[in-house]
């Protein structure tokens, strides 16, 4: 409902208004009267009105002096001008205001009412333009959350090639240098037991505290899994090699300060992986602080610790073949695909090599990262395999290659399970929510959300079983009910449009040409004739 205020020296024109306003419609309310413009400019500051009626020739304060004075703390209140002088300069200077509708004394009911529907429609259409803006704001920030989410998860199995820290900049409104990854650990205490619950108020925890303790930085969070948070950090200014270890060990105290003020149940670890300054070498960085973190626990007294780049090096001296071959490793795991598994194993197998020849811990330590990943594209698919072989680094070589390769199959297998049964169950859920909602707002994420998956996951698992995206899914059923509704006459195009979850008429004119190559008004004059 809108608020009125009528300002007249005159009682009986602020009855008469108030009685004419009051009786026209329930949207609009009268909520007070004034006799001048101070008191108006008063109530205004007390009632915040929506709409004003301002007599202009007034004692003391006038119509003209008040509306000037109350635009300066309240310019939202629209005006309509009422007076006996029907004069270019009055008229004038109320424009100058603002003021938009004027009318004269004696006004007519009708006028009255026709001057308050325009500005009441004014309002009630700016709101509205208002409300989408922040949807839309909303909507953005959400998608935006999202994307960074599964950018980490993507990133961590080395599946981001196709985007530079150019273009997460634009997206995030700074400009980015440089990046790396820092992998958190949350231990339990021995005699602890962490529940789901608990370990959600860690990660929420850790991301605000984080994300309050950086600066010149932007921290965006990966799925927890296993009490281990994947964090990576784009730096807005140029970090030198040299300061880069002072700096985050700065920040690292200060965040252990605030985490030994909690009452959690268990200890804080933290590896750091080294800064790189282009997007598809922040897996290195990944793996980096997966390897700090592996030789942290090794120090019980320890609680983070640095990647050190003669290690990275000497350690895995092929590093980019490493990570080419994971990758294939992780596709074929994915797909259930066991040729490609097993031809891509021998390649992963003979990389990790000292003076040419193969290195059990090293041969170890390559399969521990690798399941580590694997463990983390299960759970992003929404795959539940806790198995893990034991490995230990004095075995035989050809013995540590026989365990892994046997781990590799019973994933393999696994997933081919449950991609012939439980995914293909989910996405033919899916299917059928998309089919009744697709007249809602409806969003990537939030079908994913409802069949438990990532969106990440989701998206190429639709695509792979039905051939099409999920968008390309939704429009071809939003086209087809288009093309049922407009069978009946007695719905207009615009009905239609909004019928079927376009809030755009002149989007949903263009998509439906695009799909059938007709625009929705030719297609009805066709179906028609």
């Amino acid at each position: 409902m809108l608020k009125i205020l009528i300002v007249d020296d005159e009682i009986l024109e602020r009855k008469a208004l108030t009685k004419i306003i009051n009786n026209s419609s329930d949207t609009v309310k009268v909520i007070g009267e004034a006799p001048n413009g101070r008191i108006a400019i008063e109530m205004a500051k007390e009632h915040h009105p929506d709409i004003m009626f301002m007599d202009i020739k007034m004692p003391g304060v006038d119509g003209v002096q008040a509306v000037k004075a109350i635009r300066k703390f309240a310019p939202d209140i629209r005006f309509i001008m009422v007076s006996a002088f029907n004069t270019f300069e009055y008229a004038k200077e109320v424009m100058q205001q603002g003021v938009k509708e004027y009318i004269l004394k004696p006004s007519s009911k009708k006028d009255i009412l026709e001057s308050l529907d325009r500005v009441s429609e004014e309002i009630v259409e700016e709101r509205k333009r208002r409300e989408e803006h922040e949807n839309l704001k909303e909507n953005l920030n959400r998608a935006v959350s999202i994307a960074q989410k599964e950018w980490v998860s993507s990133l961590l199995v080395n599946q981001v090639q196709d985007i530079t820290f150019d273009e997460w900049g634009q997206l995030l409104g700074v400009e980015i240098t440089s990046g790396y990854m820092e992998l958190f650990s949350f231990q339990p205490f021995q005699e602890s037991e962490i529940t789901a619950n608990e370990k959600k108020s860690w990660y929420l925890w850790l991301k605000e505290t984080v994300k309050s303790l950086v600066k010149e930085k932007e921290a965006i969070f990966g799925p927890m899994t296993d009490s281990q948070v994947p964090v990576l950090f784009l730096s807005q200014k140029t970090i030198e090699k040299s300061q880069f270890k002072s700096i985050v060990r700065s920040n690292i105290e200060r965040l252990f300060v605030l985490f030994n003020k909690e009452s959690f149940k268990g200890q804080l670890r933290i590896g750091v992986g080294r800064p790189y300054h282009h997007a598809h070498e922040l897996n290195q960085s990944y793996h980096e602080a997966v390897m700090a973190l592996e030789q942290l626990l090794k120090s019980p007294n320890q609680r983070y610790f640095f990647a050190d780049k003669q290690e990275s090096t000497a350690a895995r001296p092929n590093q980019s073949e490493i990570l080419e071959v994971e990758k294939k490793l992780l596709d074929a795991v994915r797909q259930g695909d066991v040729n490609q598994v097993l031809l891509t194993f021998d390649s992963f197998v003979v990389i990790p090599t000292e003076n040419n020849e193969l290195n059990a811990p090293l041969l170890k330590k390559s399969f521990d990262e690798l399941f580590v990943l694997i463990s983390r594209m299960l759970h992003d698919l929404g795959i539940s395999y806790q198995q893990l072989p034991s490995i230990d680094e004095t075995e035989e070589v050809m013995k540590i290659v026989d365990k892994g390769k046997a781990h590799l199959l019973a994933v393999v297998q696994h997933v081919q399970v449950w991609r012939n049964n439980h995914a293909k169950g989910m996405l033919h859920k899916a299917k059928e929510y998309i089919e009744i909602h697709y007249a809602d707002s409806l969003t990537l994420e939030q079908v994913a959300e409802y069949v438990e998956l990532s969106a990440f996951y989701f998206s190429k698992l639709f695509k792979d079983r039905f051939g099409l995206t999920f968008i390309d899914y939704l429009t071809e059923i939003r086209i087809s009910k288009a093309k049922l509704e407009m069978a009946d006459p007695g719905k207009s195009l615009k009905e239609i449009c909004f019928s079927i979850g376009y809030k755009d008429p002149n989007y949903f004119s263009r998509v439906f040409k695009k799909h059938t190559g007709l625009s929705p008004t030719e297609f009805r004059k066709a179906s028609v004739s």
